[in-house]
């Protein structure tokens, strides 16, 4: 063999060899990224009622959710029915948090962190000083610390917010908690947050029903985009995806679909809402603040 051919192909095993090591540097570091941190099973709108078979259907999901192995649930809020209109009595009330409490045994040994969702709250109580009125018995019946609120799993930060205030925003107190829930955190703690409505999203501009505090929040997050990852959201029923300055916003459908219904001339197929069907969403987070989340269909 001539020398150049020779000096040719120590050149390509060379470079093959080259190639080969970063592979496996590649590869190493895919793998480490490949295994998540925390794997989370994201319901909302679930919309509970004691008729249309919902509570088998939800507790039949349920059973579904846990063969994922998830560490823990996170509900986005609108967990029964309604008790926000006017003519809804207490017993009624009553009725759909028992139906819920009775779901919630299939998921004993699981933690799950709510929000509250529009629907949940009853303003029709005789009075305020009543306990079932509004936010506080809803925070009571999901069990959960505040209206508001934050904790910490494997490196994650995890932020619950209450959008039911004024045309859907945080009210000030809760904005300065966030700012400084924010602040106080360590630099590149990646950070999700779980609010009901839609801080930002797609689907609301024919839809409605997202936060119209989006600008003040899209600033304070491009502020911590260091850490603000993920934004988790129901409300709409719709499955939706953006992203914008690196975090982005997921709103995944609804548990119940079409209210547990059929349906109606708007919808993709059966128990739809529009084209989205009922279901959930499974969420791999890692620990470099990346997130994969897929949004599964159940079958009613």
């Amino acid at each position: 063999m001539k020398r150049r051919e020779i000096l040719k192909g120590a050149g390509i095993l060379a470079a093959a060899g080259l190639v080969t090591r970063g592979s496996s540097v590649a590869n190493a570091a895919e793998n480490i990224k490949a295994k998540p941190v925390l794997k989370v099973a994201h319901i909302t709108d679930v919309h509970i009622r004691p008729d249309l078979d919902a509570p088998q259907k939800f507790k039949k999901c349920l059973e579904t959710i846990k063969t994922e192995k998830v560490d823990f649930f996170l509900n986005g809020g609108d967990s029964i029915f309604d008790a926000s209109y006017d003519n809804v009595k207490r017993e009624r009330v009553t009725e759909l948090w028992s139906i819920w409490d009775d779901c919630m045994k299939s998921l004993k040994g699981y933690e799950v962190h709510s929000c509250i969702g529009n629907h949940d709250n009853w303003w029709a109580a005789p009075d305020h000083s009543d306990a079932m009125y509004g936010k506080d018995y809803v925070v009571k019946r999901l069990g959960i610390p505040n209206r508001y609120y934050s904790f910490s799993k494997s490196g994650w930060h995890f932020i619950i917010l209450d959008g039911n205030n004024p045309s859907i925003t945080l009210d000030d107190e809760q904005f300065n908690w966030l700012k400084k829930e924010l602040e106080q955190l360590p630099a590149n703690t990646p950070v999700l947050l779980m609010s009901h409505y839609p801080i930002l999203g797609v689907t609301p501009y024919w839809e409605g029903g997202m936060h119209s505090d989006y600008k003040k929040l899209k600033a304070l997050f491009y502020q911590h985009r260091d850490k603000v990852k993920v934004c988790l959201s129901g409300h709409n029923h719709l499955l939706d995806t953006a992203s914008y300055n690196g975090t982005q916003y997921f709103c995944n459908g609804a548990m119940s679909g079409f209210w547990w219904g059929k349906g109606d001339e708007k919808s993709a197929g059966e128990g739809y809402y529009e084209e989205t069907p009922p279901g959930y969403a499974i969420l791999e987070l890692y620990q470099d603040g990346s997130v994969k989340n897929v949004y599964k269909p159940h079958p009613f």
